[in-house]
């Protein structure tokens, strides 16, 4: 065996290395984006286990669409507003930024941030004023406005999918 067939044979040798490590690069990349999808759907549904944001959540609905700040200040539903507007907020930036999947998100809590924004819409709007904060939940509001507006282009679940089977 030559020296220049050697070489040929290290050649090909080291070609096959690096496209096989790059390769196993691509492949182990696919994997961390897959674990990274599935912490944060564990982490959004995490949110909804919290009992602080089922209290909010009842809380909220019980009051009319656009409640007057002053309206919900009486009531003493302001922390409980707080509570959904922070929480909806956060989902909000992580969908913005394609931490968390759109779609995911408007499946668990689309029709919720909906409704929510449309009963804490006046008292956000005055917090703004009066914290002189026009930034305060920006992204709850950004996501309400695109859930209500993709809202009537899918059915329900239960309607959807009434015929899938495990």
């Amino acid at each position: 065996m030559t020296l220049d067939q050697l070489a040929n044979y290290a050649d090909i040798i080291g070609t096959v290395t690096v496209v096989g490590g790059l390769s196993f690069g691509l492949v182990q990349l696919s994997e961390l984006r897959k674990q990274r999808r599935d912490i944060i759907a564990a982490e959004l549904m995490r949110t909804f286990y919290s009992v602080d944001l089922a209290d909010a959540v009842t809380l909220v609905r019980s009051l009319p669409d656009h409640c007057p700040a002053d309206e919900l200040r009486q009531r003493g539903y302001e922390r409980a507003a707080v509570i959904a507007t922070t929480s909806f907020e956060t989902m909000g930036l992580l969908v913005f930024r394609r931490i968390a999947d759109y779609g995911l998100v408007e499946e668990l809590a689309g029709g919720m941030v909906t409704v929510l924004w449309r009963k804490l819409d006046a008292w956000v709007a005055a917090v703004r004023l009066e914290q002189a904060q026009p930034s305060w939940a920006e992204w709850f509001e950004w996501l309400a406005r695109l859930a209500a507006s993709r809202k009537n282009e899918a059915q329900p679940a239960y309607v959807a999918h009434k015929d899938w089977k495990p």
